[in-house]
């Protein structure tokens, strides 16, 4: 088990390093199609049969799936956010497939198939919205809305797709179908398990969170010749909103970020004539988010993606705590595609691998081998139980 999952971290570490620190695994790049041939290699080294579904995602299964005899599913995903962490994603995708490499040792028969998802665009780092590959095979994110997602160069999905001779993604009610139980082991993006000083916890929920987009308008002029009470600067209204949205958060206890800018023309010695910001708000209380939102109305948000709390089932939970020991349950403010499947309807859990720095989406994003080496212990056990 050790050596299968130290093989799979190195062989794929190299993948979509950013010269600035980190990685850059954006989705449908020629990055993401290398993270594609790396899922599907790591299957056929286990023959297992792989598929696509109709919404772009991954799938390898031990066992042959269907609506009358579905599977237990493990996975994550492999993209990253900018200069984003090794951890967040390929934690999941590769513990799972070292999950299924210990019950082999263990000689583990599976009542129930075993499969292995990787889901496409998960951080919505290129395209900006989160979970896409999930939304798109739930239908929570309609087509139309997602082939006219642009990027920064302003590509947009449908185009980006097929520049990588991708179909046209659509919602797939037959694969969601063959999922009778969805597990997602995840590095924990806090410090919740090093306080209780456990290498594993079981999540209870996730906050509701969403992402909304704010439009400053100025006027354009020279930076060396505009005097100060001339100028429609929006800059200082920029300026106004990251101070507002963080005064907001801490008035009704929630967390607030403004960690998205786009400034036109982008001239060091031009006064902008328009800038584009990005709000992320999120917290355990719907209420108190809508206040925040509440207080920043002049700045006139848009909402570009809502998701609501996701409770996972306290049984299930319970469940997989008692199966490791009496694991610590915590809920996280991080979204995840377990989160889009458990809305789905589909009964969904996850692990949390202790993180000691407690940073994520960074470059200091980090796990301990030997946390890594229970997680896959770990998902390995809950497997076995669920599929007795």
């Amino acid at each position: 088990m050790t050596p299968s999952f130290d093989a799979m971290w190195a062989d794929l570490e190299p993948v979509g390093r950013d010269p600035r620190g980190g990685y850059r695994r954006f989705a449908w790049t020629d990055t993401d199609a290398d993270l594609r041939a790396w899922f599907d290699a790591e299957a056929a080294r286990r023959g297992l049969s792989t598929t696509v579904d109709r919404a772009g995602n991954q799938w390898a299964w031990w066992g042959s799936p269907g609506r009358t005899h579905q599977g237990v599913v493990a996975g994550s995903h492999l993209d990253s956010v900018p200069s984003g962490g090794a951890f967040d994603g390929p934690l999941g995708v590769v513990s799972a497939f070292a999950a299924v490499d210990l019950l082999h040792e263990r000689g583990h028969t599976p009542s129930r198939p075993i499969g292995i998802a990787h889901f496409g665009d998960e951080e919505g780092a290129r395209f900006g919205v989160a979970c896409a590959g999930s939304r798109l095979l739930t239908g929570a994110l309609p087509v139309d809305r997602a082939l006219a997602l642009t990027d920064a160069g302003g590509v947009s999905l449908g185009a980006a797709l097929a520049h990588q001779g991708r179909p046209v993604p659509a919602p797939d009610p037959d694969a969601l179908e063959r999922v009778g139980t969805f597990v997602e082991l995840h590095v924990e993006q806090g410090r919740a398990l090093v306080h209780d000083d456990a290498p594993i916890g079981v999540a209870t929920e996730i906050w509701p969170h969403g992402r909304w987009r704010v439009t400053l308008a100025g006027e354009a002029n020279h930076a060396g010749t505009t005097p100060l009470a001339d100028r429609h600067d929006p800059m200082l209204e920029l300026a106004a909103l990251v101070a507002d949205a963080r005064a907001a958060a801490a008035r009704h206890g929630v967390l607030a970020t403004v960690g998205k800018v786009e400034v036109d023309p982008n001239g060091v010695n031009a006064i902008p004539s328009e800038v584009r910001a990005w709000l992320d708000c999120r917290g355990a209380d719907p209420d108190a988010v809508a206040a925040v939102l509440a207080d920043l109305a002049r700045f006139a948000p848009v909402g570009e993606s809502w998701t609501a709390a996701t409770v996972f089932d306290p049984a299930l939970a319970a469940r997989l705590s008692g199966v490791l020991g009496n694991a610590p349950l915590l809920p996280t403010g991080a979204g995840h595609d377990a989160g889009i499947l458990s809305a789905a309807g589909i009964p969904t859990a996850m692990l949390f691998v202790r993180n000691r720095t407690g940073v994520s989406h960074s470059p200091a994003e980090h796990a301990d081998t030997a946390d890594c080496h229970a997680g896959v212990v770990a998902l390995a056990d809950v497997l076995a139980e669920l599929t007795r």
